[in-house]
């Protein structure tokens, strides 16, 4: 068995690597890390990077991640689902609250599933959501 660490990043897969990188940039608003290049553009998250590839490039037919695949905390899912909307961003279904978080699906334009999401709800252990960890 191996020792996994944490998670270094989460590709992100892409037909046109600048257009999906605008998208990341400009309609999400992630921070585009400083040591990204032309070939390799990562997002950081707080807590984990996103890394746009070109799958071709290394061999393997372009599939988009699923549903759900990447779910980004934000403070108030109805204002952000608002601009994202205001931007032009299409989204799956309703909005959701499930009586511990609430939720918005949508796909970023090479369809790579995406959820805008926040936990209300404090963990078992008393501590809340918006503690850092």
């Amino acid at each position: 068995m191996i020792t996994a660490q944490r998670v270094d990043f989460i590709a992100v897969p892409a037909k046109d690597r600048a257009q999906l990188a605008k998208f990341y940039e400009d309609t999400l608003g992630l921070e585009k890390s400083p040591t990204s290049t032309e070939r390799w553009i990562e997002f950081e998250t707080g807590n984990v990077t996103l890394a746009i590839v070109v799958p071709e490039e290394a061999g393997v037919e372009f599939a988009p991640l699923p549903f759900g695949t990447i779910a980004l905390r934000v403070p108030d899912v109805d204002a952000a689902k608002a601009k994202l909307q205001e931007a032009g961003v299409p989204f799956a279904g309703e909005t959701w609250d499930s009586g511990v978080c609430k939720g918005a699906a949508f796909t970023d334009p090479d369809g790579n599933g995406i959820v805008i999401h926040h936990r209300y709800e404090p963990y078992r252990d008393g501590r809340s959501p918006d503690e850092q960890v």
